[in-house]
């Protein structure tokens, strides 16, 4: 994968087909500090103790319709190609909680990439199973779009309506533009 969102899409994937009713995904970038922290959590159906020793395993998937399983082994990668790490907690029946470090200014980080895209596909996608949370913090700045606060202003409008995704889209575009200054958010 070529942009974090890219592994962040496919993370969030794996939550809503664990059957997941709530995914949390916060994004914390702190340049002073050097550091990028992705975390995906969510209130799943979790693993086992012997799947999560496994889940790093590419050869290690839940789906049936293939045996090899890369979102996660990838996501580790590139933290850890980035001077970071990778770590998940798991209980069976409570939910997963991925949480990816990276250097904010190592050359082998990968740029941040098209959150909006990301986020606003997600929640078109999923939006009638579950809901999300996402989290964008810069330095001191943040910004948080809730889909449980966007469902009661909504009533009974589907977040999926194309209207509805792409001022979702445009929303966070915008709240990114903000939060960095006016600098154009992709290249993160």
């Amino acid at each position: 994968m070529k942009e974090l969102s890219l592994n962040i899409l496919d993370i969030t994937e794996n939550s809503t087909r664990a059957g997941a009713t709530l995914v949390e995904l916060t994004v914390d970038e702190q340049p002073a500090d050097d550091r990028l922290t992705i975390t995906i959590a969510d209130n799943g159906r979790g693993m086992d103790v012997e799947l999560l020793a496994a889940v790093c395993d590419p050869f290690t998937t839940t789906r049936t319709t293939r045996k090899i399983g890369l979102g996660i082994p990838l996501f580790k990668e590139a933290a850890e190609s980035s001077g970071g790490s990778l770590s998940i907690s798991s209980e069976p029946g409570v939910g997963t909680t991925v949480t990816a470090v990276f250097g904010y200014s190592h050359i082998d980080r990968m740029p941040l990439g098209d959150m909006a895209g990301t986020v606003s596909t997600i929640i078109q996608c999923h939006e009638a199973e579950c809901d999300f949370v996402y989290r964008h913090v810069f330095g001191r700045g943040e910004f948080t779009l809730d889909t449980r606060e966007l469902r009661e202003v909504m009533e009974d409008v589907p977040l999926s309506t194309p209207e509805v995704v792409f001022w979702i889209k445009e929303n966070i575009e915008e709240n990114l533009r903000e939060l960095y200054g006016g600098n154009k958010y992709e290249n993160n």
